[in-house]
């Protein structure tokens, strides 16, 4: 071989390694968040952060300035807690439909103290607002720590990575979980302690009112299990983003439990796929929007469905959500009730799943849309598709 054929190998090769170690030292500023990388002052979008032509959201800042027409429905709390038959039978009518036709709805008069939630969302953005060097110390790739600060959608198998910052705090039992939770800013766990008992009693109150709806026996068991199920509270940042128009907040996805309840700041952002189309939701004050996730999909046996929605991200304003997702205790196993499989008519359509096999899916695919709820499907003979 002669020299100059040598001397190009070697160069080749160093210039491989160069290339290797430069995008290893990428992925380790990705992974430590967006938040991150703003601090360290990028001004444009990291190729890592840019969707394909075809995934990359439609969307101006004017547009989610002014929102869209469309409305999510509007349950009323006060009215299902009414002695009046009438006004109780309208509102389930209202909760029964939301559910079939759009698998979202905002809750109004819910009950839960309005400064409570204020000081939950001030005391969660604090937490972003601090050093990486206080932040990173939740920081895990571990999806099944009790505590655990991230970002993205599924780090760990994101083939593009998400706009977005999380702290994860799984909430049950909550006196586990308490003394893993960021102790800085101080009252951080103070508020997390009011916001996830409040967030606790709507949830149980809006599952009791859907099981309802769906002409489900609310028995006294399966509440039972609802009081000691899974709670997984989400503190999800959305910082301000140089090319909004190249990525976004949240791909599409729909959400694992039974059903999750979202605390919402003024910045508009949340979308939800209906009849074709994406629509921007607007933040209505004083709320909690409400959607069904899988679990519930596969107990009311396809009645009620999951809804694909995403999130938006903005040049000017960074966004906040806490997103409350809750479903039976981690061991239980979810399947279609009873009362709703039909052998003459609407036979059984998913099979049993429980938490393990989702963790077990995410660990290893990329967990967006509804791909994790494809998998438990079943042909209409009740045959796996």
């Amino acid at each position: 071989m002669g020299l100059d054929m040598m001397v190009e190998r070697n160069t080749s090769d160093q210039e491989e390694r160069e290339e290797e170690e430069e995008e290893k030292a990428a992925k380790n500023r990705y992974t430590k968040g967006v938040k991150h990388l703003l601090e360290i002052g990028i001004s444009s979008v990291p190729k890592d952060y840019i969707l394909p032509p075809q995934d990359r959201p439609r969307v101006t800042d004017k547009d989610l300035e002014h929102g869209s027409n469309f409305c999510l429905p509007v349950v009323d709390m006060a009215r299902l807690r009414s002695l009046s038959a009438a006004d109780r039978i309208q509102a389930l009518e209202a909760v029964d439909k939301a559910c079939k036709e759009y698998g979202f709805f905002q809750v109004v008069n819910h009950g839960m103290n309005e400064e409570g939630m204020r000081r939950m969302m001030a005391a969660g953005r604090r937490f972003f607002e601090q050093g990486f060097e206080e932040r990173k110390k939740w920081m895990t790739s571990d999806i099944r720590g009790k505590v655990r600060y991230g970002t993205s959608f599924n780090q760990i198998n994101d083939t593009v990575f998400c706009w977005r910052d999380f702290l994860k705090l799984n909430c049950q039992p909550l006196q586990e979980m308490l003394p893993l939770c960021p102790s800085s800013p101080k009252d951080l766990r103070d508020e997390v302690v009011s916001y996830v008992e409040e967030i606790q009693v709507l949830f149980l109150e809006i599952m009791a009112v859907v099981l309802e709806a769906l002409g489900v026996r609310k028995e006294e068991a399966l509440m039972e299990e609802f009081e000691e199920g899974s709670h997984m509270l989400i503190v999800n940042y959305f910082p301000p983003c140089p090319n909004p128009d190249l990525t976004l907040g949240m791909p599409p996805h729909s959400d694992y439990g039974f059903l999750t309840l979202l605390l919402q700041d003024d910045v508009a952002g949340l979308q939800v796929y209906h009849r074709d189309r994406w629509f921007t939701i607007n933040p209505l004050f004083n709320s909690i929007v409400v959607n069904i996730g899988d679990h519930l999909e596969i107990f009311s046996n396809g009645r009620y469905k999951s809804v694909l929605h995403r999130v938006l991200v903005n040049s000017t304003k960074p966004r906040m959500s806490i997103a409350s997702l809750h479903s039976l205790p981690f061991s239980s196993t979810v399947r279609p009730a009873a009362a709703l499989i039909d052998d003459a008519g609407r036979g059984r359509l998913y099979k049993d799943t429980d938490f393990a096999a989702f963790l077990n899916y995410i660990s290893s695919h990329d967990a967006n849309r509804k791909s994790f709820l494809e998998t438990r499907k079943l042909t209409p003979n009740g045959q796996r598709g």
